[in-house]
């Protein structure tokens, strides 16, 4: 996919609607990375998190933030290299053409 848009997720309070626009985006051919910090790391419970690792490029999260608010791993869709800190947020950020915060 040329296209790739990245999405900072720094809340809880969305995640219904980060998964449908995500399912959007590969609808559209457009690639997904996604970076979780603060409160977006403890959402990784809900089973609706799950969809997730389906319909993005990548995922990846800060490790302090996600150990902070207690997250337990594994996480669905994450491998052990996408427990990460804000230097793969920078990496998002550069790789993408557009970038969303939520």
């Amino acid at each position: 996919m040329d296209k790739k848009l990245g999405i900072y997720v720094s809340s809880n309070q969305h995640l219904p609607q980060l998964v449908k626009l995500c399912q959007a985006a590969k609808r559209a051919g457009v690639d997904v990375d996604i970076f979780f910090t603060h409160l977006g790391c403890s959402m990784m419970q809900d089973p609706l998190f799950e969809e997730l690792a389906d319909v993005t490029n990548r995922m990846a999260l800060c490790l302090v933030c996600f150990q902070e608010h207690k997250g337990e791993m594994p996480v669905p869709g994450f491998g052990e290299e996408d427990y990460a800190t804000q230097e793969r947020h920078c990496e998002i950020i550069d790789d993408c053409h557009r970038y969303l915060s939520l």
